[in-house]
């Protein structure tokens, strides 16, 4: 079974580039826009993803009110999250267990060393 990622990003070109980027390397791919939809999706996969990347400046729910909502749902709690973002103003104590970052413009081979770092066995 192919690992699946879980992209959280409002910017859809970044979305779209990654989920492409990450298919070509053999990944299956979900994305969403925020965190909100992000928690939405996740609960009704049947496989939730093995890692989620979250991106931490969005409108609706940001990364830092999704990671909140993580703590409070055992299944979400359960996955590992990578931060990727741009933003140099990241408050590591709001990250939490999350303290995985990679900065954007994404170098994909270290995108997927992280990947391979934080997967959860099936």
């Amino acid at each position: 079974m192919r690992r699946k990622i879980l992209i959280v990003d409002d910017d859809v070109d970044i979305r779209e580039l990654l989920a492409e980027l990450l298919e070509i390397r053999g990944f299956d791919v979900a994305t969403a826009g925020n965190g909100r939809e992000a928690i939405d999706l996740v609960r009704r996969m049947t496989h939730p993803p093995s890692v989620i990347l979250l991106d931490l400046m969005m409108p609706i729910m940001d990364g830092y009110g999704f990671l909140e909502e993580r703590k409070k749902d055992g299944l979400l709690a359960s996955i590992p999250v990578a931060i990727i973002t741009a933003g140099h103003g990241v408050d590591r104590n709001q990250l939490g267990s999350a303290a995985t970052i990679v900065r954007k413009p994404i170098d994909t081979m270290k995108l997927v060393n992280v990947i391979d770092s934080l997967h959860a066995p099936a």
